[in-house]
């Protein structure tokens, strides 16, 4: 019988993440406590920008957009923020969306799948995922279950279960 695997991946839909932006962007403009200090979410290239007149309500926008983030599925690790920045007269924020394993981390993960998984399970690094394969499928289950319980500093998703 051939074997059967599953990939670590982390990757996030993007359309969730515009999605979620655009529901931040409409709470803000409608807000009370967000009116006349130019709160604002964009996109600005590939990173999200907010601006408020003061840090503690630019720091309240990045966490309207973090509320709107977990309601549609997607990991706060996925989510590299930066600190508030002045900027002229208002201060902002720029976050970027993380995906990818990075190898480091990817290594990290094969190196425990070995030490505290079940024998005989074997995880390769594929470029910025991981394939991790055995014969029984009560052992991918109990990786699943492993890994699940390890807390790691980057969103993880487990696809392609055959």
């Amino acid at each position: 019988m051939a074997d059967s695997s599953f990939d670590i991946v982390s990757k996030v839909e993007r359309q969730e993440v515009d999605n979620a932006l655009n529901q931040a962007a409409k709470e803000i403009s409608q807000r009370y406590d967000f009116k006349g200090v130019g709160a604002s979410i964009s996109w600005s290239g590939d990173k999200i920008l907010m601006v408020a007149n003061s840090e503690d309500r630019v720091k309240a926008v990045l966490d309207v957009f973090q509320s709107k983030l977990i309601k549609r599925g997607i990991s706060l690790k996925a989510l590299d923020a930066g600190e508030p920045q002045l900027s002229g007269k208002e201060y902002k924020i720029f976050a970027s969306i993380k995906e990818g394993i990075s190898q480091e981390n990817a290594k990290k993960v094969a190196k425990i799948i070995r030490d505290e998984g079940p024998k005989g399970v074997k995880a390769q690094v594929q470029g910025d995922e991981l394939r991790v394969s055995s014969k029984s499928r009560d052992d991918l289950q109990a990786v699943i279950a492993l890994l699940k319980g390890k807390d790691f500093d980057f969103a993880m998703q487990f696809t392609n279960y055959r």
